[in-house]
């Protein structure tokens, strides 16, 4: 059976602190590409194969505008989120519905509540249901089926592994990654999920967090375009007061999380950091990489304490702050 990196592979990337003791380890494997595409950094094993998650969401997008999807500005934006679902995203992932001549029938992301407390609040107190377009991949799919309208492919099955649609994405996710896909799972939201290495998620990440929107090639042209809709709308990619919001934000970088574990970031310079934690935590992961990319020169020591303090990485005692969730000894 094939796996993720063990626990022999991994490092320490962050720790948990309480009232002076070190309470929890988060470990993982990291890798650092200079704004040359150059690896100048490796921590644990990232040659090992992971699951992207949701970090493939910027690959998938590309594939998708590549494949005729026509988005731009916002809602290219949340094709490559993983939003809160609040209202704001709602009527967003509707718009690109019905240009495509869609509804939320189409979707085949399964139902969720809104991960925002207050848009969930509101909808129990209305008497509200799980919605499809409320689940955070919701965008994703939306571009999916956009992409399916504009080259006549049917919307019926677009999440099979043999759909042209999974087809292309897969022929762009080996393109950008420089290697062939492993092995293919299914993701929570339904689609395909591909295994790649670490390694290879920085190649793709770094390829597109440092494209041109003015490049002759479509591919880096879309790419561009894609990270300058991201940076220019941050609320998109998962919303106020959280984390990869609040990094493009505060840092203007291009960050985009994954399920268990995964993050990816751009520094304006190029300076790519993925990495995964392999227990899965997210607590840490901007951070982390945030501070993978000062090490390296992109971001400055001023840029990462503006990061911690907005980000929620307090431990709390008796309702007051008695400790913090840092980087680990490796980093």
């Amino acid at each position: 059976m094939l796996e993720t990196l063990t626990v022999a592979d991994a490092v320490e990337l962050a720790v948990v602190e309480r009232s002076g003791f070190i309470e929890s380890r988060h470990a993982g494997s990291a890798i650092v590409l200079s704004p040359d595409g150059d690896v100048v950094r490796r921590l644990g094993n990232p040659d090992a194969l992971i699951l992207p998650r949701s970090s493939l969401k910027p690959l998938q997008a590309v594939a998708c505008v590549t494949a005729g999807a026509e988005l731009a500005g916002e809602q290219l934006a949340i094709s490559t989120a993983s939003h809160v679902g609040t209202d704001r995203h709602v009527d967003l992932v509707r718009e690109i519905l019905t240009a495509g001549g869609l509804t939320e029938d189409d979707l085949g992301c399964p139902s969720a509540w809104p991960r925002d407390t207050a848009t969930r609040d509101e909808l129990v107190r209305e008497h509200g249901q799980p919605a499809r377009i409320r689940m955070d991949c919701s965008g994703k799919h939306a571009a999916m089926l956009r992409a399916c309208v504009a080259t006549g492919w049917p919307t019926e099955g677009y999440l099979h592994p043999s759909h042209p649609l999974q087809l292309h994405i897969r022929e762009v996710v080996e393109r950008l990654t420089g290697e062939k896909i492993a092995h293919t799972a299914v993701d929570g939201c339904g689609a395909p999920i591909h295994a790649i290495t670490l390694a290879g998620l920085g190649r793709a990440i770094h390829r597109i967090g440092s494209a041109s929107d003015r490049s002759p090639f479509a591919l880096h042209r879309v790419a561009g375009t894609l990270v300058r809709a991201v940076k220019e709308n941050p609320w998109t990619i998962e919303g106020p007061g959280r984390p990869d919001t609040i990094a493009i934000e505060t840092l203007g970088v291009f960050a985009k999380s994954g399920a268990e574990g995964i993050m990816t970031m751009v520094a304006p310079d190029g300076t790519t950091v993925v990495l995964k934690m392999l227990d899965g935590g997210a607590r840490a992961l901007v951070i982390v990489a945030a501070t993978l990319l000062a090490r390296a020169g992109a971001l400055s020591e001023a840029d990462l304490a503006t990061l911690a303090n907005a980000l929620p990485l307090a431990v709390l005692g008796g309702g007051s702050d008695v400790g913090m969730i840092r980087p680990g000894a490796a980093v």
